[in-house]
């Protein structure tokens, strides 16, 4: 990895509500678009689709009514990891988790989606909510160049 290419982390607050993973979405399209290869930068945004969604059906707002989505890129041996989180106000449920899904269901495959593109996924729990994350390792190493200033 090339000196020159260091840490990089975006947060940004949605609205709790389904336009929120539009706004996110396009954010991180914009932050990654000329850093990382056009076909990670697509299974980044489903997977963040994917999480945003489901703390908007499945979860209380953080104060404000809002969603925090953050993503942070950082070297490592293989090139670099990339990591999206999104908290929320956390939920009466368990929290997230893989479900069976009948082929007639209308839900319930997302984690399966997220689980499928992302390297791991987890969920972290504190007294102010929780916050899903999902990392993609490997990642080829972005250009010096275009890895936006800080």
């Amino acid at each position: 990895m090339a000196a020159a290419t260091r840490d990089r982390a975006w947060c940004v607050v949605v609205p709790h509500h389904p336009g929120g993973a539009r706004l996110a979405r396009h954010r991180l399209a914009a932050e990654l678009a000329d850093v990382v290869p056009p076909t990670l930068l697509a299974d980044l945004i489903a997977v963040l689709a994917e999480l945003v969604g489901n703390a908007v059906r499945h979860a209380r707002p953080l104060p404000g009514g809002v969603i925090r989505v953050a993503w942070q890129l950082r070297p490592s041996a293989e090139g670099a990891l990339i990591q999206l989180r999104v908290t929320d106000g956390g939920s009466a449920s368990a929290g997230p988790r893989l479900r069976t899904a009948s082929p007639d269901a209308a839900d319930g495959r997302g984690l399966h989606i997220v689980a499928g593109l992302a390297t791991r996924w987890g969920v972290e729990q504190d007294g102010m909510g929780q916050r899903v994350w999902a990392e993609f390792d490997r990642v080829p190493t972005p250009r010096p160049d275009l890895v936006p200033a800080g």
